[in-house]
């Protein structure tokens, strides 16, 4: 008459024997249709009547009073079912199966009842049978309950701590973003209780509250100071085209570098205003510099043939050292000196050695300059022969004394007379070598 329910069928396992039999097998074996289209169904007390399904077959009445059957017995195995696994409430196990007790009592179906009745009474045992599979699952929701509430407040701390850091950052526009994106996170994560979501949250509207009012004051500033810094860069890049054709090249270099330190200090305005006035300044000075660069490539044929010439002349002018005429060297000197100024520019990695070279010349003619000024000066000479004449005096007087200790047979004092003579004599020798230099 009808197939065996799938869904039945396969919740069997869950229920005792009896029970099972209820499912298996065809349901309609117990049932039939009377000429006038009653449908009865057979019980262990006799036929009763369930019904009638006016307009239809008597296989098709049959059939739909089966599957109400079918769908009671389906769900006497479910709950059968959720008891074994633990999935359902011991309490709400007993108020299920008085439910179910009540079910079959009414039932208008056609089946195998009383095997159906007897699962419902072979269900209540299994609830304390599975009561200790209920409460292990029950345990286990709860610690991976506890374990993804730890997880969801590993989550939520790191959204917050982050935010936290983030409160007196001055990168704007990535913090911002960073900020935003932390939001969507927040938002995605799963919800805790409500006291600890609420201290969460707290903190992290908090930072983000921080930074925002930070970066409302920044900007505000920068709008108060736009003007201020507009005029500044203003008057920067009006020097600066008025610069823009100077030839004084290295001054002017200097001061386009000074200009650029203002235009940095200024800080900045507004953007458009900013990139319109940064364009012309930069223009000035890449004229500027465009000119400069062109000029020194002119120059750099010249440099070269100048190098030529002092590296010629320098050459000159060393060949002035040693001299013996010491006039006639510096009067050279001098005129090679007037031609060396003469020369043009050369490359400035080269000066440093030509004027040590240089150097060392002037130097030399420079010592015996004031060498010959000392040897001629008549107050050093009169003092040099000073000290000639102070010498020659007291070795005299200690050889005297020398003499007239000896002749009183005082032979220790006459020695001693003596060896003051004899050192005041190489003192003489080397005054009067001093001495001589002047003639």
């Amino acid at each position: 008459m009808t197939d065996v329910n799938p869904t039945a069928l396969a919740q069997t396992h869950a229920l005792p024997t009896s029970a099972a039999s209820a499912l298996i097998g065809d349901p309609s074996k117990f049932g039939r249709v009377a000429e006038d289209g009653t449908v009865f169904v057979s019980t262990p007390e006799g036929e009763k009547p369930v019904g009638s399904y006016p307009g239809k077959s008597a296989e098709e009445a049959l059939a739909y009073f089966v599957r109400k059957f079918e769908a009671l017995a389906s769900e006497v195995a479910l709950t059968a079912a959720r008891i074994t696994s633990g999935a359902m409430v011991p309490q709400d196990a007993y108020e299920a199966v008085k439910k179910l007790r009540q079910q079959v009592r009414e039932l208008n179906g056609v089946g195998d009842l009383a095997a159906l009745a007897l699962s419902v009474e072979q269900i209540e045992p299994l609830i304390e049978g599975h009561r200790e599979a209920y409460e292990a699952k029950k345990a286990a929701e709860a610690a991976a309950k506890a374990a993804r509430r730890e997880q969801i407040l590993v989550e939520k701390e790191k959204i917050v701590a982050e935010a936290e850091s983030l409160a007196l950052s001055e990168n704007w526009k990535a913090t911002g973003d960073r900020l935003k994106a932390l939001l969507d996170e927040w938002k995605a994560a799963p919800r805790l209780d409500k006291k600890s979501d609420a201290e969460f949250w707290k903190r992290f509207s908090a930072s983000r509250n921080k930074f925002d009012k930070r970066r409302r004051t920044h900007f505000a500033q920068l709008e108060a100071t736009a003007g201020k810094v507009a005029e500044v860069k203003t008057a920067i890049v009006a020097e600066a085209e008025k610069l823009a054709t100077s030839t004084e090249w290295l001054p002017t270099a200097r001061r386009f570098k000074d200009l650029m330190d203002q235009w940095k200090a200024a800080g900045r305005g507004k953007k458009n205003e900013d990139t319109k006035l940064w364009n012309r300044f930069k223009a000035a000075q890449d004229q500027f510099f465009a000119a400069k660069n062109a000029d020194l490539e002119k120059r750099e044929v010249s440099m070269v043939a100048n190098l030529a010439k002092r590296e010629e002349l320098i050459v000159q002018i060393e060949a002035l050292v040693p001299f013996t005429d010491l006039k006639a060297t510096k009067n050279a000197f001098r005129e090679l000196m007037r031609t060396w100024d003469k020369i043009g520019i050369t490359h400035r990695d080269k000066r440093a050695a030509f004027d040590a070279r240089i150097a060392k010349v002037e130097e030399a003619i420079k010592s015996a300059d004031a060498d010959l000024a000392r040897k001629t000066d008549p107050g050093a000479k009169a003092r040099a022969a000073e000290v000639v004449t102070q010498l020659t005096d007291s070795i005299e007087s200690y050889n005297k004394a020398a003499a007239k200790a000896e002749a009183a047979g005082n032979a220790k004092k006459a020695q001693e007379a003596r060896d003051s003579a004899v050192a005041r004599q190489a003192w003489l020798v080397e005054a009067q070598k001093h001495l001589a230099e002047f003639n």
